[in-house]
């Protein structure tokens, strides 16, 4: 495996490997001075390939970051590569979840990481009883998904009393409940370096709560807990409530999908009143409904250090967004405020855009799928002439059309700043900035784009010499309104016709643009056949995405955009994920890449490509001195394709390492 030499990572998951191929991989890595990451989790590797690599690790001095989760190793392997974590001295973070450790295995682990003084972050799924050993030796540990119960969550306490290592703590979706609740605050009372602890989906309820939160009034360094999707309600909310008042260190807290209601978010704003440290609140899918937002916009009124506040999928109506409203007249301190996925509607949409006029500190507001119609667009429109702080407005999913997002464009006419909107589907307008967008946004006609220097185009069979009779005013009018360097027209379900029109305004006829994302839509090979005509003289279109299209790019296709490949000098980065690419296709991409001087990121994944395409690829990689990335995941290339990968890599001398080169079954 020389090709190892020149690679910085090696992504070999879910294919198969078991433990001759392993060892292959360890002879390699045992003299290899590049390789950072070796990522070969879902494999079979077992306890005689986690020994082969084990060997290698002992002397290697680059290995950063190491995957083995779900490849069937049990005592005996986790004894070797325990075993070699003793003497590495540069690995710091090693996965070997689901694997089949047990608790002898979590000894030799315990006792490895106590005399390694590297390895900081490790992932495991075990058995409890050597858990608090292992413990002392973590900066952060990650357990989630592993059916955790109440018994586990003791001995994690256990660890927790006298731990001086652990920062950070992630037990998501396990089976903790109100009893290993219990035991984790028992745990924390004394504990002096825990900054993170998430509790996400574990099944506490108020009980549970209350254990926690009693014990976090002699707790002095927890700064984020997360506690969504449990089962909290209005009690444990006060609970919580009680224990925020008092605070003086807690600055994130996710109490999302608890079902706390009206009376939760009362007991919560009662809190945020007095409260001076936090700064970041969930309180999403709580059945909070006009009520609870009344009390939430009391506590705005006098809060001196929430910046960002999440009330999306509640019950709040126009009247509650209107008590909102009146709090952030004079809150000053809430930079992010999101909404989404209520029911506020035009007359909600109004109040917003009334205190929007004078609000100075409001940076994002997101009104997502809100029921607002062409009358709300309009006040928020009337709002974004003067408004000078805001800058990410979210309107997706709701019920504005055209005439509506008409009112938005003329709102920006004047807007000094650089501003993001996203509307879906409904209009194409995001990003827009000052000067005029009344004259950017007006009918397109040829004189509305930016011509090539270089003067006019020739009509040759590869230029697109005149402007399409096919017409798409509002996809006209977008490409002409986007005045960033990025254009982004993914799910617009444009057809073949739609990408001809691109293809001649976006990248033929305009200098500005650096980047194209193209994914999502329904191009053909023809569709493909536009933009690689327009591609072939291009120079400033440095990244392309043209991935996850629905009607699927081909080999003809493929063909299309390789003959652009040969001449173009400018494009760096192409996608063609989860197309419909085979053997014909790939070859004649590879052909392409042997005498392109510009490509370093190609992504083939998805495809159909086999054996034949690997062969042709790997041929092309021998000559390419420029490619760093190729992306070949999930297509039909097996050993044989793989091994024709490795040989042309063995013979590849790029000054630039190939940094990434995956190919998954």
């Amino acid at each position: 495996m020389f090709f190892m030499q020149t690679l910085t990572e090696l992504y070999l998951h879910d294919s198969q490997i078991e433990d001759v191929t392993a060892q292959r991989i360890a002879d390699a890595l045992r003299n290899n001075e590049t390789l950072t990451e070796i990522y070969l989790y879902r494999n079979q590797i077992g306890d005689v390939g986690a020994q082969h690599l084990a060997d290698a690790l002992q002397n290697n001095t680059t290995l950063i970051k190491l995957s083995l989760f779900a490849n069937r190793i049990q005592t005996v392997g986790i004894q070797h590569l325990t075993n070699a974590i003793q003497h590495n001295t540069t690995l710091t973070t090693l996965n070997l979840r689901w694997n089949h450790m047990g608790d002898i295995g979590a000894q030799h682990l315990e006792d490895a990481l106590r005399n390694n003084t590297v390895t900081i972050t490790v992932y495991i799924s075990i058995s409890y009883i050597y858990m608090h050993f292992i413990m002392q030796t973590l900066i952060a540990l990650d357990l989630e998904s592993n059916l955790i119960g109440a018994t586990g969550a003791q001995y994690l306490a256990d660890g927790l009393r006298n731990n001086t290592t652990l920062t950070t703590l992630s037990l998501n979706q396990n089976l903790i409940e109100d009893i290993g609740a219990q035991y984790l605050a028992d745990g924390l009372r004394n504990n002096m370096t825990l900054i993170e602890l998430s509790l996400y989906n574990t099944r506490i309820g108020v009980v549970g709560v209350q254990y926690l939160m009693d014990a976090l009034q002699n707790n002095t360094t927890l700064t984020t807990l997360n506690l969504g999707s449990n089962q909290i309600g209005a009690i444990g909310a006060k609970h919580l409530a009680d224990r925020l008042r008092d605070t003086t260190t807690l600055t994130e807290l996710d109490l999302g999908n608890n079902k706390i209601k009206d009376a939760g978010a009362q007991h919560i704003a009662d809190a945020l009143q007095n409260n001076m440290t936090l700064t970041a609140l969930n309180l999403k899918s709580n059945q909070i409904g006009d009520v609870g937002a009344q009390h939430i916009a009391d506590a705005l009124r006098n809060n001196k250090t929430l910046a960002t506040l999440d009330l999306q999928s509640n019950h709040i109506g126009a009247a509650g967004v209107q008590y909102l409203a009146d709090g952030l007249r004079i809150n000053s301190t809430l930079t992010a405020l999101d909404i989404g996925v209520n029911s506020i509607g035009d007359v909600g949409a109004q109040y917003l855009a009334n205190v929007l006029r004078d609000n100075k500190t409001l940076t994002e507001l997101d009104l997502n799928q809100n029921q607002i119609g062409d009358v709300g667009a309009q006040y928020l429109a009337d709002t974004l002439k003067n408004n000078t702080t805001l800058s990410e407005l979210d309107l997706g999913n709701n019920e504005i059309k055209d005439v509506g997002a008409q009112h938005i464009v003329d709102g920006l006419q004047n807007n000094m700043i650089v501003f993001e909107i996203e509307m879906g589907n409904s209009q194409c307008i995001k990003s827009h900035v000052n000067p005029s967008v009344t004259e950017t946004m007006s009918k397109p006609t040829e004189s509305s784009y930016h011509k090539p220097e270089s003067g006019p185009l020739s009509p040759t069979p590869n230029v697109i010499a005149h402007p399409p009779k096919y017409r798409n005013p509002t996809l006209e009018e977008c490409i002409a309104a986007e005045k960033n360097e990025s254009l982004s027209l993914r799910q617009r379900n444009l057809t073949d016709q739609d990408f001809e029109i691109v293809a001649y305004y976006a990248i033929q006829n305009n200098k500005r643009f650096t980047q194209l994302y193209l994914g999502q839509n329904q191009p053909g090979d023809k569709g493909a056949q536009h933009i690689a005509n327009a591609l072939r003289n291009n120079t400033t279109i440095t990244i392309l995405y043209l991935d996850q299209n629905q009607t699927k790019i081909g080999d003809k296709g493929a063909q299309y955009l390789a003959d652009a490949l040969r001449h173009n000098t400018a494009l760096q980065m192409l996608s063609l994920y989860d197309n419909q690419i085979g053997d014909k296709g790939a070859q004649r991409i590879a052909d392409a890449l042997r005498s392109n001087a510009a490509l370093t990121i190609l992504y083939l994944d998805q495809n159909q490509i086999g054996n034949d395409g690997a062969q042709s690829l790997a041929d092309a990689l021998r000559d390419n001195k420029i490619l760093t990335q190729m992306w070949l995941n999930e297509n039909k290339i097996d050993d044989k394709g793989a091994e024709y990968l490795m040989d042309g890599l063995r013979s590849n001398t790029v000054t630039h390492p190939i940094h990434s080169v995956s190919f998954i079954k």
